[in-house]
């Protein structure tokens, strides 16, 4: 059901340090016949993954990196469960993170993927924990969950609450249907009079607000913004022509594009426009995690494991040439 936030509500969400999603990708939508069914159904047909637990337990592996096991000792963090790495996502958005298309409980995707090489790396067995995004903060801040790995952005505001690895490049894209007269999406007034969906407290909600501001300076008419519970949801709502579009993570869109029919990708812009910051594993602010996890991240660049889970998900034009510890993030001011 979908529901309406007021500004101060998403605001308010915002500063509570609520992780969003937030990437980029390219290639996706190559070899895809769309096929008719359940959107479950069209995703495991249709995508170019196997989405399957099954094919997900041969997952790209990581040697336990000596550096970084020696810093995790040395540090004295010790992981909400003995032995294990403990990791937050909301699984809801191929090929960033879901629930495999056989049993509907195993989380996969690009960010369970690296989380693995994470968790290899520093000698631990890899937890995965699927969660509502609402979550997240307070878990991962009350050491409920180690870290989260769910397309996390780089923010300043975040990062006085979480520390930060980079991992990825951030994009956002629009989504219509393929009926739709919208063809193209990349500045405020091409949203004015919209009906559009986002998710609450995440950047690209900033970037429409924003937008609206501008738009109402200027005179011209806002866009609507619905909320729905989750991405399923927001797309069914544009099939049947509820809502005139979606904005949300660029590897999401695409992937949705490629595996429903009637649908069209019509822009993309900077993930946190207009700025721009990377994608981030987060953990709690000042723990002493993070140093190691930025070890293991950059050795797995290094020996070419991290450019594997990439490209297995389509991901590989976002890579980095280094993982770096709290890199620059959006400014607070951006989107105020």
């Amino acid at each position: 059901m979908a529901k309406k936030l007021s500004t101060k509500q998403t605001l308010a969400l915002s500063a509570a340090g609520l992780l969003v999603l937030g990437g980029a990708t390219a290639g996706i939508v190559a070899g895809v016949n769309a096929q008719r069914g359940t959107e479950p159904e069209r995703a495991a047909a249709s995508s170019p993954f196997d989405l399957s637990a099954a094919a997900n337990k041969d997952r790209v592996r990581l040697q336990p990196v000596a550096e970084a096991v020696a810093q995790l000792k040395e540090s004295g963090f010790t992981p909400v469960t003995p032995g294990k790495l403990t990791v937050a996502t909301s699984a809801s958005a191929p090929p960033l993170s879901a629930l495999a298309s056989d049993d509907n409980t195993t989380p996969v995707g690009n960010e369970v993927d690296v989380a693995q090489l994470v968790a290899d790396g520093l000698g631990l067995e890899l937890n995965v924990v699927n969660v509502s995004w609402a979550d997240w903060p307070l878990g991962v801040q009350s050491g409920k969950y180690d870290i989260v790995s769910s397309n996390v952005t780089v923010t300043d505001e975040r990062k006085e609450l979480f520390d930060f690895s980079s991992t990825r490049q951030d994009l956002l894209g629009f989504v219509v249907a393929e009926s739709s007269k919208v063809s193209s999406i990349t500045k405020a007034e091409d949203v004015s009079g919209l009906k559009l969906s986002v998710s609450s407290g995440t950047n690209q909600e900033k970037v429409l607000l924003q937008w609206n501001k501008d738009l109402e300076k200027a005179g011209k008419k806002p866009a609507e913004l619905i909320y729905y519970d989750d991405f399923a949801a927001a797309y069914l709502a544009i099939d049947s022509g509820r809502i005139d579009g979606y904005l949300g993570p660029n590897p999401t869109a695409l992937y949705q594009v490629a595996v429903a029919p009637g649908r069209k990708l019509v822009g993309t812009i900077e993930g946190g426009w207009p700025a721009t910051a990377p994608i981030a594993i987060g953990t709690k602010k000042g723990n002493k995690l993070i140093k190691p996890i930025n070890t293991v991240l950059n050795a797995a660049i290094k020996d070419g494991s991290y450019a594997k889970v990439l490209t297995r998900w389509g991901l590989n034009s976002e890579g980095l040439k280094t993982s770096e510890i709290n890199p620059a993030g959006i400014p607070k001011s951006v989107g105020k």
